[in-house]
């Protein structure tokens, strides 16, 4: 019997997940080409009459929340949450085709393409978490050696693949996956999970080039002004994110709450009231509130606008509010959007002396921190579109401050949401069915 040396062996295994890799970055560009037009088809359509979004948002947020609970369950929201319980779930040695398949993965991206045509305020690189790891979760079965790379280890590689690539920012997908996925990586599989991330994040530098997120943030030099700002920063950001995290958690934590009893029952017409209180906050914040935020916040960066006032909070609510309507959507760029705005409004305060680009740099970060709960991966972010090293330990100082301050608001997101996740829809049923046949006498 011809025997296949171990070195041939792990260079299948090395292939197999390179493979992966490659295809993961595709799908991830893939995303963003098809964000990118669903933006402009919206900004186009209501360009001339910003009402126009009054008609359009409600029936797109129902029709995407059809379509998610009819043929794509599983699909809601940012993706992460589910990346996260389906690793828990393959360590358990339990399925998780529920959560992670190139069905669900291809569902996600078109479905989320048809949210941002609706002018909800969401993002793509959640989505893109989950859709990578559905594509490195199905190459499994082809691996040879399972026990020494385990299925868990490729949902982890796969949506730290999926940071990597949506952010174009390989050492952000490795933080992120020990950070917020993981929380480690084993020594024995680090160097080919690591490789495979990387992989997937120079894919979509090759096709998109090597571009800056949101942008470049030109500081100059920085001195010791730069303190009260990134105090500020992490206090105000801490407290903000942590009550958006909060809300994010509230239909989960008070599930027999009236209102969320009766999104249950009645799941598409809760979107399209979420879809009209989108676009009634845009409407009525001139636009700065719609879609996912790309391009008014690559505006701010380079500092070709100010922002009014109300614009962070526009934000702030209308992603709560495309949150709770159950489209495939993240939040991550609106969660930068929102600090950008926040700090392009907090630079006026420290008058001419103060650059806006480092304030601005600071509350972008600070605030993502403070709503993930992960501040290296935050403080990375946006340390790559920053021009320069100069703004390194402030990032990292800020968003630690924000973390700490979101921490004594909210619990952990993406972690709790998780939870959520961890029953299949079958094993809810016959959890719902044991209960009702339980002796009525025994459950007192």
């Amino acid at each position: 019997m011809l025997r296949i040396p171990l070195s041939s062996v792990r260079w299948r295994i090395r292939v197999l997940l390179w493979g992966g890799a490659v295809l993961a970055g595709l799908a991830v560009v893939a995303f963003a080409k098809l964000a990118d037009l669903s933006l402009s088809f919206f900004d186009q359509l209501t360009a001339a009459h910003l009402w126009i979004a009054l008609l359009l948002t409600p029936p797109a947020g129902m029709l995407t929340v059809y379509l998610t609970n009819r043929y794509f369950n599983g699909t809601q929201g940012s993706g992460i949450p589910q990346v996260i319980a389906a690793a828990r779930r393959a360590e358990q040695g339990k399925p998780v085709d529920f959560l992670l398949s190139l069905r669900l993965g291809i569902g996600k991206v078109l479905l989320g393409g048809l949210g941002l045509a609706g002018g909800f305020s969401a993002g793509r690189e959640g989505p893109s978490v989950q859709v990578a790891a559905a594509i490195l979760n199905s190459i499994h079965g082809w691996v040879p050696h399972t026990r020494v790379l385990r299925q868990q280890d490729l949902i982890l590689a796969g949506g730290a693949a999926g940071v990597a690539a949506a952010f174009n920012t390989p050492l952000a997908g490795i933080v992120f996956a020990i950070e917020e996925l993981g929380r480690r990586l084993e020594t024995r599989t680090s160097g080919v999970l690591l490789s495979t991330i990387i992989f997937s994040g120079l894919i979509a530098q090759a096709i998109l080039g090597d571009y800056r997120y949101f942008g470049k943030i030109t500081v100059p030099e920085l001195d010791a002004g730069i303190v009260l700002p990134l105090v500020a920063a992490g206090v105000l950001c801490g407290v903000m994110g942590g009550l958006f995290s909060r809300l994010l958690l509230w239909p989960q934590m008070a599930a027999s709450h009236a209102v969320w009893r009766w999104r249950s029952c009645h799941p598409v017409r809760f979107a399209g009231y979420c879809g009209l209180a989108v676009a009634l906050i845009g409407v009525a914040s001139h636009g700065v509130s719609l879609g996912s935020g790309y391009q008014i916040t690559s505006e701010v960066v380079a500092g070709k606008v100010v922002l009014p006032w109300y614009a962070p909070f526009a934000r702030f609510f209308a992603t709560v509010i495309t949150y709770y309507s159950g489209i495939p959507g993240g939040i991550f760029a609106p969660a930068l959007a929102t600090g950008a705005a926040l700090g392009s409004n907090i630079a006026r305060l420290f008058g001419e002396g103060m650059s806006a680009a480092p304030v601005i740099a600071l509350f972008m970060a600070a605030f993502l921190a403070a709503v993930t709960q992960s501040p290296i991966t935050s403080a990375i972010i946006v340390m790559e579109m920053v021009d320069g090293h100069s703004m390194v330990l402030s990032l990292m100082a800020a968003t630690l401050i924000s973390n700490m301050v979101s921490q004594s608001l909210s619990r952990e997101l993406y972690q709790h949401l998780a939870l959520g996740w961890m029953f299949s829809p079958q094993e809810r049923a016959a959890q719902a069915a044991s209960n009702s046949t339980r002796d009525p006498d025994q459950s007192h």
